[in-house]
């Protein structure tokens, strides 16, 4: 049954599964083990970059395409729910208009770009997609009248999710039972659902013939396969995807701006979340997704922690500052490149083939 779930796509190592294991029961009881505002907002944020970065890893692990509109199609799916419920209402069928819209613009734009973009180099296409969401990004700026310019859209979501309704009188396990709870739970099932048929693509006949074109796309093309045909196809599942991501991280904030979705950023972290997690491994989206957003949300609090304990040492002290987290975490991730080159499921992975040929 496990097996059948997972697409026979199993972890193959042991500390692998271990791992996987803990972060969706961690995910999953994130509201009553972690108390607290600030623990179930990252949560719900690894949730959101765990669908975002699979997506990707559809088009750049498994495909061989080097994307820099992936954001574009995360933008469009949080501002079709965003416009929809401030022109219409805080109502579900406001809400599946709006994500009903964002699905054809998103299908439509990954259409037109992979057919037209597709047939030429890698570099090429990485850059045309670069110039198709920087263009987008300032479009969604300058049309203020339905994105809000640069303030982005603050809305309302439909009264059972809104935090004001209460569902019990007290709390469960010291967690309050509200409609920012369903609202978290909504989240958690959607993006176990959509990793899931990620899961079941790649493993697909499909995805074997993706992962044939990213490793020869000339023999692809010369066994008869359609390479342009199926790495457009590849590129609008991936904006699919990344566009319902957007959808989840807007209901989630109730709000969305440039700065939010659009952002050059996002689509850095998307970049390192799927290189350190594995790539050509969905499994990788999950694990890069937690470290990387962790050590965003954390990583200057434990300095913190750090620089009070060597308190009074000049260098040292100056070094562990909290200002200089940034540079920590770019050390991190660049130790990380250097020691686990495939990934840290990648690695793993590795270790589990040596151990069953040993």
């Amino acid at each position: 049954m496990l097996k059948r779930l997972l697409s026979h796509d199993l972890p193959r190592n042991r500390w692998l599964a271990i791992v996987l294991v803990l972060v969706v029961v961690a995910l999953a009881l994130t509201p009553f083990i972690f108390p607290g505002t600030k623990a179930l907002n990252v949560a719900a944020k690894v949730i959101v970059f765990i669908v975002l970065a699979a997506s990707f890893d559809l088009l750049l692990g498994y495909t061989g395409i080097v994307s820099f509109a992936h954001t574009m199609f995360f933008g469009i799916g949080a501002y079709g729910v965003a416009i929809a419920a401030t022109r219409i209402g805080p109502t579900w069928p406001a809400l599946a208009l709006g994500i009903a819209c964002a699905v054809v613009v998103s299908l439509a734009l990954s259409l037109v770009i992979g057919l037209f973009s597709l047939r030429v180099r890698a570099i090429f296409f990485a850059m045309i997609t670069l110039a198709v969401a920087s263009a987008f990004a300032t479009l969604a700026s300058q049309l203020s009248d339905f994105t809000g310019g640069e303030d982005g859209l603050t809305f309302k979501v439909p009264a059972a999710l809104q935090p004001g309704t209460a569902y019990l009188d007290a709390p469960l396990l010291g967690a309050s039972v509200d409609g920012r709870l369903l609202t978290y739970y909504l989240l958690f099932a959607a993006a176990l659902v959509l990793v899931l048929t990620l899961l079941r693509i790649v493993n697909s006949p499909f995805g074997r013939v993706l992962q044939a074109i990213r490793e020869n796309d000339f023999r692809a093309e010369a066994i008869g396969y359609r390479t342009v045909v199926y790495r457009t196809i590849a590129s609008v599942v991936s904006a699919l995807f990344a566009t319902l991501a957007g959808v989840l991280l807007a209901l989630w904030l109730r709000y969305n701006g440039p700065d939010t979705t659009l952002s050059f950023e996002i689509m850095l972290d998307v970049l390192l979340i799927v290189v350190i997690g594995g790539m050509g491994t969905i499994y990788g989206a999950v694990v890069g997704s937690v470290l990387l957003v962790l050590a965003q949300n954390y990583l200057q609090d434990l300095m913190k922690i750090g620089e009070s304990a060597v308190h009074g040492v000049p260098v040292l002290a100056q070094i562990v500052s909290p200002d200089r987290w940034l540079l920590w975490l770019g050390l991190l991730f660049v130790l990380s490149v250097y020691y686990f080159p495939s990934g840290v499921v990648g690695r793993l992975r590795q270790l589990g083939r040596r151990k069953a040929g040993a």
